[in-house]
Protein backbone atom coordinates (compact mmCIF):
# COMPACT_ATOMS: atom_id res chain seq x y z
CA UNK A 1 0.00 0.00 0.00
CA UNK A 2 1.18 3.81 -0.93
CA UNK A 3 2.56 5.92 1.86
CA UNK A 4 1.93 9.66 1.29
CA UNK A 5 3.21 12.07 3.13
CA UNK A 6 1.57 15.46 3.58
CA UNK A 7 1.51 18.76 5.62
CA UNK A 8 -0.81 19.30 8.48
CA UNK A 9 -2.98 17.23 11.03
CA UNK A 10 -5.53 13.88 9.36
CA UNK A 11 -8.09 15.58 7.91
CA UNK A 12 -6.28 18.52 6.61
CA UNK A 13 -7.13 19.35 2.94
CA UNK A 14 -3.34 18.42 1.51
CA UNK A 15 -4.94 14.89 2.89
CA UNK A 16 -7.65 15.16 1.04
CA UNK A 17 -6.41 15.89 -2.03
CA UNK A 18 -3.74 12.71 -2.11
CA UNK A 19 -6.92 10.71 -1.84
CA UNK A 20 -8.27 12.53 -4.53
CA UNK A 21 -5.16 11.61 -6.57
CA UNK A 22 -4.24 8.07 -5.30
CA UNK A 23 -7.80 6.83 -4.08
CA UNK A 24 -8.72 5.81 -0.66
CA UNK A 25 -6.60 2.91 -0.22
CA UNK A 26 -3.78 4.74 0.73
CA UNK A 27 -1.55 4.93 4.03
CA UNK A 28 -0.82 8.94 4.92
CA UNK A 29 2.05 10.44 6.98
CA UNK A 30 1.17 13.80 8.09
CA UNK A 31 4.12 16.07 8.54
CA UNK A 32 4.93 19.29 10.72
CA UNK A 33 6.20 21.28 7.96
CA UNK A 34 7.09 20.83 4.21
CA UNK A 35 10.88 20.34 4.80
CA UNK A 36 9.48 16.72 6.54
CA UNK A 37 7.57 15.80 3.29
CA UNK A 38 10.99 16.35 1.56
CA UNK A 39 13.22 14.44 4.03
CA UNK A 40 10.61 11.42 4.61
CA UNK A 41 10.27 11.13 0.40
CA UNK A 42 14.32 11.22 0.07
CA UNK A 43 14.90 8.25 3.18
CA UNK A 44 12.13 6.31 1.90
CA UNK A 45 9.87 6.73 5.20
CA UNK A 46 7.47 7.81 2.49
CA UNK A 47 6.71 6.82 -0.75
CA UNK A 48 5.20 10.30 -2.21
CA UNK A 49 4.86 13.54 -1.01
CA UNK A 50 2.03 15.92 -1.43
CA UNK A 51 3.24 19.85 -1.43
CA UNK A 52 0.87 22.63 -2.43
CA UNK A 53 2.50 25.00 -5.07
CA UNK A 54 -0.34 27.46 -5.63
CA UNK A 55 -3.53 28.54 -4.41
CA UNK A 56 -5.87 29.89 -7.22
CA UNK A 57 -7.21 33.06 -5.13
CA UNK A 58 -3.86 33.28 -3.01
CA UNK A 59 -1.15 32.90 -5.30
CA UNK A 60 1.85 30.54 -5.47
CA UNK A 61 3.24 29.22 -2.49
CA UNK A 62 6.74 29.86 -2.37
CA UNK A 63 8.04 27.61 0.23
CA UNK A 64 7.39 24.45 -2.15
CA UNK A 65 9.28 25.62 -4.75
CA UNK A 66 12.38 26.58 -2.69
CA UNK A 67 12.15 23.46 -1.72
CA UNK A 68 11.80 21.72 -5.09
CA UNK A 69 14.88 23.64 -5.99
CA UNK A 70 16.57 22.55 -2.92
CA UNK A 71 16.26 18.72 -3.49
CA UNK A 72 16.14 16.43 -6.07
CA UNK A 73 12.98 14.53 -5.87
CA UNK A 74 10.96 15.41 -9.16
CA UNK A 75 7.37 16.30 -9.65
CA UNK A 76 5.62 12.73 -10.69
CA UNK A 77 1.93 14.43 -10.98
CA UNK A 78 -0.53 17.77 -10.09
CA UNK A 79 -3.49 17.79 -8.29
CA UNK A 80 -6.40 20.61 -8.74
CA UNK A 81 -8.57 20.38 -5.35
CA UNK A 82 -11.20 22.69 -5.59
CA UNK A 83 -11.22 24.05 -1.82
CA UNK A 84 -15.16 23.64 -0.22
CA UNK A 85 -14.86 25.02 2.95
CA UNK A 86 -17.19 23.50 5.77
CA UNK A 87 -18.54 24.96 9.01
CA UNK A 88 -18.05 22.13 11.59
CA UNK A 89 -19.25 21.22 15.00
CA UNK A 90 -19.96 18.99 18.15
CA UNK A 91 -23.26 17.33 17.26
CA UNK A 92 -26.36 19.10 18.11
CA UNK A 93 -24.94 22.28 18.86
CA UNK A 94 -25.67 24.19 15.31
CA UNK A 95 -27.80 26.76 16.65
CA UNK A 96 -26.20 28.14 19.69
CA UNK A 97 -22.52 29.00 17.61
CA UNK A 98 -20.93 32.32 18.44
CA UNK A 99 -17.31 31.55 17.62
CA UNK A 100 -15.66 30.13 14.41
CA UNK A 101 -12.21 28.64 15.01
CA UNK A 102 -9.47 27.60 12.06
CA UNK A 103 -5.96 28.52 10.03
CA UNK A 104 -5.81 32.32 9.42
CA UNK A 105 -6.39 31.76 5.31
CA UNK A 106 -9.33 29.89 5.88
CA UNK A 107 -11.00 32.32 7.85
CA UNK A 108 -10.19 34.93 5.26
CA UNK A 109 -11.68 33.43 2.75
CA UNK A 110 -14.87 32.97 4.78
CA UNK A 111 -14.79 36.46 5.87
CA UNK A 112 -18.30 37.62 4.53
CA UNK A 113 -19.77 34.76 5.32
CA UNK A 114 -19.00 35.01 8.79
CA UNK A 115 -19.82 38.72 9.08
CA UNK A 116 -23.21 38.21 7.87
CA UNK A 117 -24.07 35.58 10.74
CA UNK A 118 -22.06 38.15 13.15
CA UNK A 119 -19.51 34.74 14.33
CA UNK A 120 -16.61 35.82 16.07
CA UNK A 121 -13.55 34.26 14.33
CA UNK A 122 -10.75 32.51 15.96
CA UNK A 123 -7.50 32.08 14.09
CA UNK A 124 -5.89 28.53 15.14
CA UNK A 125 -2.93 26.78 13.73
CA UNK A 126 -4.60 24.59 11.38
CA UNK A 127 -7.98 23.60 10.01
CA UNK A 128 -7.95 20.30 10.70
CA UNK A 129 -6.00 21.24 13.55
CA UNK A 130 -9.00 23.24 15.12
CA UNK A 131 -11.22 20.03 14.33
CA UNK A 132 -9.17 18.13 16.01
CA UNK A 133 -9.24 20.29 19.10
CA UNK A 134 -12.84 20.42 19.21
CA UNK A 135 -13.51 17.06 18.97
CA UNK A 136 -10.70 16.51 22.43
CA UNK A 137 -12.29 19.40 24.02
CA UNK A 138 -16.07 20.30 23.36
CA UNK A 139 -16.92 23.61 23.80
CA UNK A 140 -20.61 25.03 23.48
CA UNK A 141 -20.50 27.37 21.06
CA UNK A 142 -17.68 27.01 18.90
CA UNK A 143 -17.26 25.67 15.39
CA UNK A 144 -14.36 25.28 13.16
CA UNK A 145 -13.86 26.14 9.53
CA UNK A 146 -12.31 22.46 7.81
CA UNK A 147 -12.80 19.74 5.49
CA UNK A 148 -15.09 17.01 4.59
CA UNK A 149 -12.58 14.32 5.70
CA UNK A 150 -11.81 16.48 8.96
CA UNK A 151 -15.46 16.02 10.09
CA UNK A 152 -15.22 12.29 8.96
CA UNK A 153 -12.10 11.58 11.16
CA UNK A 154 -12.87 13.34 14.27
CA UNK A 155 -16.62 12.60 14.30
CA UNK A 156 -18.14 16.46 13.90
CA UNK A 157 -21.32 17.67 12.55
CA UNK A 158 -21.45 19.65 9.31
CA UNK A 159 -23.62 22.08 9.87
CA UNK A 160 -22.72 24.44 6.57
CA UNK A 161 -21.30 23.43 2.85
CA UNK A 162 -19.55 25.93 0.80
CA UNK A 163 -19.03 28.64 2.89
CA UNK A 164 -15.98 30.37 1.10
CA UNK A 165 -16.57 33.93 -0.42
CA UNK A 166 -15.09 32.79 -3.82
CA UNK A 167 -16.63 29.48 -4.90
CA UNK A 168 -13.55 29.01 -7.54
CA UNK A 169 -11.21 28.49 -4.64
CA UNK A 170 -8.66 25.84 -5.93
CA UNK A 171 -5.33 24.48 -4.76
CA UNK A 172 -2.64 22.78 -7.05
CA UNK A 173 -0.33 20.31 -5.20
CA UNK A 174 2.38 18.65 -6.85
CA UNK A 175 3.34 14.99 -6.37
CA UNK A 176 6.66 14.20 -5.48
CA UNK A 177 9.03 11.20 -5.42
CA UNK A 178 12.34 9.54 -6.67
CA UNK A 179 13.03 8.93 -9.97
CA UNK A 180 11.18 9.81 -13.51
CA UNK A 181 7.74 9.22 -13.62
CA UNK A 182 6.50 6.97 -16.68
CA UNK A 183 5.16 8.69 -20.06
CA UNK A 184 1.68 9.96 -20.27
CA UNK A 185 -0.57 11.08 -23.16
CA UNK A 186 -1.34 14.43 -22.03
CA UNK A 187 1.64 15.79 -19.68
CA UNK A 188 3.12 19.27 -18.22
CA UNK A 189 6.59 20.19 -17.55
CA UNK A 190 8.40 22.36 -14.63
CA UNK A 191 11.65 23.58 -14.99
CA UNK A 192 13.36 26.64 -13.25
CA UNK A 193 16.32 28.77 -14.64
CA UNK A 194 18.54 31.60 -14.33
CA UNK A 195 19.94 33.78 -16.98
CA UNK A 196 23.42 36.29 -17.33
CA UNK A 197 22.19 39.46 -15.97
CA UNK A 198 22.62 41.27 -19.53
CA UNK A 199 20.06 43.42 -21.59
CA UNK A 200 17.63 41.00 -23.43
CA UNK A 201 19.01 37.80 -21.40
CA UNK A 202 15.08 36.81 -20.88
CA UNK A 203 13.78 37.58 -23.58
CA UNK A 204 15.99 35.61 -25.65
CA UNK A 205 15.79 32.29 -23.15
CA UNK A 206 11.82 32.74 -23.75
CA UNK A 207 12.00 32.69 -27.37
CA UNK A 208 13.70 29.23 -27.32
CA UNK A 209 9.77 27.86 -26.68
CA UNK A 210 8.21 31.14 -28.59
CA UNK A 211 9.92 29.93 -32.01
CA UNK A 212 8.77 26.52 -31.20
CA UNK A 213 5.15 27.06 -30.12
CA UNK A 214 5.89 25.47 -26.86
CA UNK A 215 2.96 27.04 -24.36
CA UNK A 216 4.09 28.60 -21.47
CA UNK A 217 1.29 27.73 -19.00
CA UNK A 218 2.93 29.92 -16.09
CA UNK A 219 5.82 31.96 -15.68
CA UNK A 220 7.08 33.52 -12.03
CA UNK A 221 10.60 34.65 -10.69
CA UNK A 222 11.60 34.04 -7.24
CA UNK A 223 14.94 35.72 -5.71
CA UNK A 224 18.07 33.50 -5.82
CA UNK A 225 18.34 32.82 -1.95
CA UNK A 226 22.05 33.02 -1.82
CA UNK A 227 22.72 35.49 -3.96
CA UNK A 228 20.76 39.11 -3.38
CA UNK A 229 19.12 40.57 -5.83
CA UNK A 230 19.11 37.77 -8.54
CA UNK A 231 16.12 35.91 -9.73
CA UNK A 232 15.32 32.66 -10.94
CA UNK A 233 12.61 31.86 -13.50
CA UNK A 234 9.84 29.25 -12.84
CA UNK A 235 8.20 28.03 -15.82
CA UNK A 236 5.51 25.30 -16.51
CA UNK A 237 5.11 24.51 -19.87
CA UNK A 238 2.04 21.63 -22.10
CA UNK A 239 4.14 18.66 -23.09
CA UNK A 240 7.08 16.41 -21.91
CA UNK A 241 10.69 16.94 -22.02
CA UNK A 242 11.39 14.20 -24.39
CA UNK A 243 8.86 16.03 -27.23
CA UNK A 244 10.91 16.95 -30.35
CA UNK A 245 10.17 20.51 -29.89
CA UNK A 246 10.69 20.86 -26.09
CA UNK A 247 13.95 18.68 -25.98
CA UNK A 248 15.16 21.42 -28.38
CA UNK A 249 13.84 24.04 -26.51
CA UNK A 250 15.77 22.87 -23.77
CA UNK A 251 18.32 22.78 -25.16
CA UNK A 252 18.98 26.20 -26.64
CA UNK A 253 17.86 27.09 -23.18
CA UNK A 254 20.79 25.70 -21.90
CA UNK A 255 22.32 27.45 -24.07
CA UNK A 256 21.54 31.07 -22.90
CA UNK A 257 21.02 30.28 -19.47
CA UNK A 258 23.25 30.43 -16.26
CA UNK A 259 21.69 27.03 -14.79
CA UNK A 260 18.41 24.98 -15.49
CA UNK A 261 16.96 22.44 -13.62
CA UNK A 262 14.31 19.64 -14.55
CA UNK A 263 11.53 19.54 -11.81
CA UNK A 264 9.97 17.03 -13.79
CA UNK A 265 7.35 16.02 -16.88
CA UNK A 266 4.32 14.59 -15.58
CA UNK A 267 0.72 13.55 -16.55
CA UNK A 268 -1.17 16.95 -16.03
CA UNK A 269 -4.33 17.02 -13.68
CA UNK A 270 -7.76 16.83 -15.23
CA UNK A 271 -9.46 19.68 -15.64
CA UNK A 272 -11.38 21.60 -13.07
CA UNK A 273 -14.36 19.87 -12.41
CA UNK A 274 -17.57 22.04 -13.21
CA UNK A 275 -19.75 23.35 -10.07
CA UNK A 276 -22.34 21.62 -9.10
CA UNK A 277 -26.04 23.59 -10.07
CA UNK A 278 -28.43 24.42 -7.52
CA UNK A 279 -27.25 25.55 -3.76
CA UNK A 280 -27.05 23.11 -0.67
CA UNK A 281 -29.67 24.56 1.93
CA UNK A 282 -28.17 25.51 5.27
CA UNK A 283 -28.46 23.44 8.38
CA UNK A 284 -27.29 26.39 10.11
CA UNK A 285 -30.17 28.79 12.49
CA UNK A 286 -28.85 32.00 13.62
Amino acid sequence: MKLVAFQGEHGAYSEEACRLHFGSDIDTLPCRTFEEIFDAVEQGAADWGAVPVENSTAGSINKSYDLLLDHDLKVHGEILLRVRHNLLTIPGAGATITQVRSHPQALAQCESYLNRRKLTAVPWYDTAGSAKDLAADPTPGVAVIASKLAAEVYGLEIIDEGIEDMPNNYTRFFVVGKGDPPRSERSKTSLVFAVPNTPGSLYHALGEFATRQVNLTKLESRPRRNRPWQYVFYVDLDGHWQDAHISAAVVGLLNRAAFVKLLGSYPAAQQLESEQSGSQASLLQI
